[in-house]
Order: C-alpha cells, then sequence, then structure tokens
C-alpha cells in the first residue's frame, strides 16, 4: 500500500490518496481519486485489525453482503480490497463533517438537530439490520454531518474484526453514546438531552442489551411524536459554512492539486516508543460513567504526537460488556516480540503473611500511616496504633470522620512527623486538625470557614482532600454557590486553600471555575489544576504558583477532558521536577517541566484492536525515579526521566464481574488507588486482591485478598515497609516483603 511517487502522490489500489480525512476505530480514512476520476473515500485497515485470525474471510464476506445495501443514510461500497498487504475499503465519497468536529468547533447540536441525527442513524441501522448485518462502529468519528443529514459507511470495520461479532444492541448503545456526545460534548451528561430525546437515548445506553430499543423501535418513538422539523438547513450555519469549505477544498483538489491534499497531514513521527493494548470498556448508565469490562494484552509499538488541537480528552463512550463478562469486545492483539519492549510479566505470588491482625468495635473510615504510627479514624473516635505491632500507644480522641476515603476524598495526610486530618468533634465541625505522631496530641485544630457571604449568595466550602507540601497544608475541594433560599446554584467551582503547617493559620486562598481538583507534589511551590469543562468549553491543565499566592502560571488546553476532571484525585502525578497527566484522548501520558509546562517526553498507549484506551491514574515512586501507569489488566512501569518502559506486569484472572481482571487504578478517575514503599508497587485490582510487586523486576512478591471484605474493597494505606489494611472491624498489617 501507499507507494510515494515521485510527485509525492500515495497510491493504494487504483486510488491516489489526496489527504486525510480523519481516523475511525478501523483504521485512517482518506480522499482519493480513482484512476478514471471519480472521488471516493479509502479507509486503510489498520495491520494489527488485518493480523487478527480470519478477519480476512469476515472482510471479504462482509464486503459482499454490503454491497447488496442501500439507504439514504447510508454510504455505499464502492470497491475494496482483502488480500491485499494492508486490507482497504472505497466507499462514495460523501461531502459531510465529521460530527465529532463540528461538536468541538461549535459546541453541540440544537433539539432539532439532535432529532435528525438520531432519527438519520436509526433509519441507517434499521437497514442494516433488517438486512441481518451489523455495523459496530458507530461513533462520533464515524458519522458524517452532511446537508441532507447524518450518514455512515454500510461497513464497520471494527464490527468485522471483533470477536464474538457485535449485535444490534451494541449497535443501539453506540447510536445512543453518539447522540448523547452530540448534546453534551465531551461531557456524557444525559441531562444535557432535550426532552423529547431524554427518555429514549437513555434506553439506548441500558446495561442490559436487551432493555434497549432497537433502531425501527427508535425511528417508530420520533414518528409518533410528530415534532415540526428544522426550517432550512438541519445544522447550523457555521457547520455548514465549514462543510461548504471542506467541499470546496476537496473539488480543488480533485481538479489537479492531486499530492497536496486538503486536509492537514499527520502530525510527524516523534522520538519514542507507544504503549499498545486493547480497549477498556467504558459503560454508562443513568448519565454516569463508569469504568469497566474486559481489557487484554499490552505491548509496545511505534508513537507519533497527538495533534495539536487535540492535546487531551476521550473517546465517545463505548459500550459495556455484559454483566456476566462473557462477551469481550477486544479483538485477539498480537504477542509482543523482544523488539518491542520488555516482555510483559504475568502476575502469579504466594498469599500474603500477616504480621498483626486486630479488631476493632467500629469500621475505620480512613487511614494514614508512617513508618511507627498507624491512625485510624471511625465515626466515634481517632485511634493510633503502634505499627510493629497493632497495639493502642496513644488515648482515643473525638475527633472523627463520617464519610471517609472514598474514589472522590481523601481527608487524611502525614509528613515530617505531624498527621493532618479533616474532621469533626461532638461540639465543633468542619476543621483541619494536627496530630503529633509521637504523642499523638493536637498541634493545632483550625475551624474552615464553612460560608462567605457575600450579597445575595454564600459560597459553601465543601472539603475533598488535604496534602502537605514542604511547610504547607493544602486543602481542596469545591464550592457551592448558594441563594437565600439556600437551593444550590453551581457546582462548577473548585478552591485550593493554604495553611501553614506549624501554626494552621490561613495563609491563602484561590478558587474558580478553572480548578476542579489539584496535584500537591511533596516539594516545591508549583501546584498542578485540572479544571472541569464550564459551558462545554474545553478543560485546561494549569500550574498554579504557590510561591505567588495560588498566582495561575502556564496551561493547556484539553478539548476532550470528560473523564479527566471529575472532583477529587485527578489523573495526574509528580516525580522529579515534572507534572505527568493524561492527554491525547486519555491515552498519551504527557510529562511538562512543572516550571514552565514544556515537555520532556510523552508515552502513548495504543489499542491493537484500533479501539479507544483510557489510562488510570499514573503514580510515581519515593524517589521520583519511575513512574507506574495502569493500562486494563496491565501496569506499565517507566522512567521518569525519558518515560522508557521498564516493566509490565500484567494481570491474568476474572476480576468479580467476570471477564478479565483489571487494576483498580484503571478502573477509577479518581483516588489514591495505588502507592509505593521504598521498594515494593502496590496495587488493588478489580478482584479486590492488594498486589505487592518488585519496583525493579515488576514480580509479584505476594497477594492478599479477604472474601469477607466490603462490596466496596477494603481500605489501605502504607507506611515505612508496611502495609495496613482495613476490612470492616479488621485491621491487618502486612509486611512489604511479606515476612
Amino acid at each position: 500500500m501507499d507507494h510515494p511517487g515521485t510527485d509525492g502522490t500515495r497510491r493504494i489500489g487504483p486510488y491516489t490518496l489526496l489527504g486525510r480525512q480523519r481516523t475511525v476505530g478501523g483504521g485512517e480514512v482518506s480522499a482519493a481519486r480513482a484512476d478514471d476520476g471519480p472521488l471516493v473515500s479509502v479507509t486503510v485497515v489498520r495491520p494489527e485489525l488485518a493480523a487478527a485470525p480470519e478477519f480476512r474471510d469476515r472482510f471479504r464476506d462482509a464486503v459482499e453482503a454490503a454491497r447488496t445495501l442501500s439507504d439514504a443514510f447510508l454510504v455505499p461500497v464502492v470497491d475494496a480490497d482483502a488480500d491485499g498487504p494492508v486490507p482497504w475499503l472505497a466507499t462514495e465519497f460523501t461531502a459531510g463533517l465529521p460530527l465529532r468536529q463540528a461538536v468541538d468547533r461549535h459546541g453541540p447540536l440544537s433539539e432539532p438537530a439532535l432529532r435528525v441525527l438520531a432519527d438519520g442513524l436509526a433509519r441507517a441501522l434499521a437497514a442494516l439490520h433488517g438486512a441481518g448485518t451489523v455495523h459496530g462502529e458507530v461513533s462520533p468519528d464515524s458519522v458524517l454531518l452532511t446537508m441532507d443529514g447524518p450518514r455512515i459507511t454500510v461497513l464497520g470495520i471494527v464490527g468485522v474484526a471483533v470477536s464474538p461479532a457485535p449485535t444490534p444492541a451494541d449497535d443501539m448503545f453506540d447510536l445512543g453514546s453518539t447522540v448523547l456526545f452530540a448534546a453534551s460534548g465531551d461531557e456524557p451528561d444525559t441531562d444535557a438531552l432535550p426532552v423529547s430525546l431524554r427518555e429514549v437515548i437513555r434506553g439506548c445506553l441500558y446495561p442490559e442489551p436487551p432493555d434497549r430499543p432497537t433502531a425501527e423501535q427508535l425511528v417508530d418513538y420520533l414518528r409518533r411524536q410528530d415534532l415540526p422539523a428544522p426550517d432550512g438547513s438541519w445544522l447550523p450555519p457555521a457547520v455548514t459554512a465549514d462543510l461548504a469549505a471542506a467541499t470546496a477544498a476537496v473539488g480543488s483538489a480533485a481538479a489537479g492539486s492531486v499530492g497536496r491534499g486538503p486536509f492537514p497531514p499527520s502530525p510527524a513521527p516523534t522520538a519514542g516508543t507507544g504503549l499498545s493494548r486493547r480497549k477498556l470498556i467504558i459503560g454508562l448508565a443513568g448519565g454516569t460513567a463508569v469504568l469497566g469490562g474486559a481489557a487484554a494484552a499490552l505491548a509496545l509499538s511505534g508513537d507519533s504526537t497527538p495533534a495539536p488541537d487535540r492535546a487531551g480528552g476521550s473517546e465517545a463512550t463505548a459500550r459495556p460488556a455484559s454483566p456476566s463478562g462473557t462477551r469481550s469486545r477486544s479483538a485477539s492483539s498480537a504477542p509482543p516480540s523482544a523488539a518491542d519492549g520488555p516482555e510483559p510479566v504475568v502476575l502469579a505470588g504466594p498469599d500474603a503473611t500477616k504480621a498483626w491482625s486486630g479488631t476493632g468495635k467500629h469500621p475505620p473510615t480512613c487511614l494514614e500511616a508512617s513508618d511507627r504510627v498507624v491512625m485510624v479514624v471511625t465515626d466515634t473516635a481517632t485511634s493510633f496504633l503502634d505499627a510493629s505491632t497493632g497495639k493502642s500507644v496513644f488515648p482515643q480522641l473525638n475527633t472523627t470522620n463520617d464519610f471517609g476515603t472514598t474514589s472522590l476524598k481523601y481527608p487524611t495526610a502525614y509528613a515530617d512527623g505531624v498527621f493532618y486530618l479533616l474532621c469533626d468533634t461532638p461540639s465543633r465541625s468542619g476543621l483541619l486538625a494536627a496530630f503529633d505522631a509521637t504523642s499523638g496530641k493536637a498541634k493545632w485544630a483550625t475551624k474552615m470557614a464553612d460560608v462567605d457571604a457575600g450579597g445575595t449568595r454564600t459560597a459553601m466550602y465543601l472539603s475533598n482532600y488535604v496534602a502537605v507540601s514542604g511547610a504547607t497544608v493544602y486543602v481542596c475541594g469545591q464550592v457551592r454557590e448558594l441563594d437565600g433560599e439556600f437551593s444550590t446554584k453551581s457546582a462548577s467551582t473548585g478552591y485550593v486553600r493554604a495553611f501553614d503547617a506549624a501554626t494552621g493559620k490561613g495563609l491563602w486562598r484561590v478558587k474558580g471555575t478553572d480548578i476542579n481538583n489539584v496535584l500537591v507534589p511533596p516539594a516545591g511551590s508549583h501546584l498542578l489544576a485540572t479544571s472541569s469543562v464550564p459551558d462545554r468549553k474545553p478543560g485546561r491543565v494549569q500550574m498554579i504558583d504557590a510561591g505567588r499566592k495560588g498566582a495561575r502560571g502556564w496551561n493547556v488546553s484539553v478539548p476532550h477532558a470528560a473523564f479527566y476532571f471529575n472532583p477529587g484525585w485527578p489523573l495526574t502525578c509528580y516525580a522529579a521536577g515534572l507534572f505527568l497527566f493524561a492527554g491525547g484522548n486519555g491515552d498519551t501520558l504527557f510529562a511538562v517541566d512543572a516550571a514552565t509546562g514544556s515537555e520532556k517526553w510523552h508515552q502513548r498507549f495504543e489499542a491493537k484492536s484500533g479501539d479507544q484506551v483510557q489510562i488510570g491514574a499514573p503514580f510515581s515512586s519515593l524517589d521520583g525515579t519511575a513512574v507506574y501507569v495502569p493500562v486494563g489488566s496491565d501496569l506499565a512501569a517507566l522512567a521518569a526521566a525519558d518515560g522508557t518502559p521498564q516493566w509490565v506486569a500484567r494481570l491474568d484472572g476474572a476480576g468479580d464481574m467476570g471477564g478479565s481482571n483489571m487494576f483498580n487504578a484503571s478502573l477509577r478517575i479518581s483516588g489514591k488507588s495505588a502507592q509505593c514503599s521504598a521498594d515494593t508497587v502496590f496495587v488493588t485490582d478489580a478482584a479486590k486482591t492488594l498486589w505487592a510487586i518488585d519496583a525493579a523486576t515488576g514480580r509479584a512478591r505476594w497477594r492478599y485478598g479477604d472474601p469477607g471484605q466490603p462490596d466496596v474493597g477494603f481500605l489501605w494505606t502504607v507506611g515505612g515497609d508496611r502495609v495496613f489494611i482495613a476490612s470492616h472491624l479488621t485491621l491487618t498489617a502486612i509486611a512489604a516483603h511479606g515476612r
């Protein structure tokens, strides 16, 4: 394929490629011109998909079936080659704009346009399903907006590649996800759907496939509403203008500008490798995004820098696996070779040997530990235990925390011989307290202002987590604006409050919609904040200069920020003077200088099946020399200095929901779900097993599971060379080396 000519042109089969139009799950789509003149769109199948067992046979059969189908909203097949070095598919050229591009540039579609979109996609799928075929690749990238309505190709490459094959119900989930994207942008909020579509699109997103409507039922549902069609063009004027410009550019290219395509070239590859893995499945239920499902092998492959205007974000919501876990949407992945990078290590280890275990009267809500003392917080008291024996060392305190540690809250911290706790007492609430780790006595307790009165509104501060850096304690959370009747008006403003670590005296505070959660490194004066996505605008990753009382520093736009800016701990970490955060489409880890924001390196995680991946929360070693990145059932160790892969650890076996196991850090978008000691990495998986991994080799030292643990899993924290685990009323200590 793709032979460069002396005039700079590229060819595949009988077609000259004029320029890349877009990337869809199954491959790169380019405008092309046939030798006899007509324009077509050519999809070049990704090599890893083409290498999947029996793909070519299935592709050949699918092409033959697709040639017989037609519909006003389907783009017909013109030509195909299932037997070439790389398979390709040519479809009728369509003057259209990808839905993702239209929404990214001009915002969500109006209600009339959303109805046209839903109806057109439903009619296209009804034609396919009626003929006994399934598309399998409906997404904001594959849907084209044209003057006459939405259009999709008659054949989806990913639908051919995956095994087991997708079903009509899967297509309906993808339709619902696509319409939801068009209504809300990259924040998958079903409340953004108009009332006329909310019920039926939510139905498309039901976790159980049999509960979803069929394509014909959706068409009938919209028809029965009998609402008026849009006046004039169904598309916004700005989208229509973009569409006209793109059409004119293609016409110019077809007239003779061969080799100088009308579309921007793909970015040039840069040095580095990309970590390749299969799809993580993102489920959506009731408008809330949750990660789960099946994932598989991680391999190393080539890398290219994401396009500048796609610095961050996430793809359209992917349909969930069935609860039984019997069905995976991941295509087969070729095993990595020695030349590809470190050979993956399948984790296997003995059961952990407990150092000690004890039972209390109340279940812990929070845990924090040093190398000598464990602070145990319940909804009735705070206790301090000897880390080596589990025996009480100081008198109990009446400080409590009812809500405790969750994926969105982490109300404890430890640094330099002092424990910090967001807590209440019987007589006071909303306290930030500091306790001496050598005596258990309170050093100070600061009443945090619950509200700031001003004008007709009151600002209420909700604390999410506490962190320490040097001589400063930081509390981060959200601000709720309340009117005189105390009804919630806004939940999109975040804040950072700084306190003197020695006295508890307030130093400074900042708030704004550009602050949703904050990473506080263990040293230095630079914090990292990620923003929410207000009014469907791009989010941002930015530096906050603590040395200048919270002044904003450098920032990076993240256009597709859906899953990275929920309140709580962000998908970021700090190592050796670098801030690391997820970007690209959520598949790339960027490392930038903390002070300047200049990129030092990036590492891309690429799906072998062509599906989008989402990395979990990265975390660093204590000395900052290594960074650990969860990707589905894999944990990759990278050198912090340059991103070089060190090892890859792989989970094997079933999670508690069925399907492949996964690291819990990948399943969460916030929370402390992984920690380190000096030479050991601790991480939980989807089966609620805690693994201790040798930081040098990636091999398991031991594993720990508790069949009687709560449904949400156990609480755990690391202190010195021990890990402490709270499960219901039981607290257990295990040495890092298991002895």
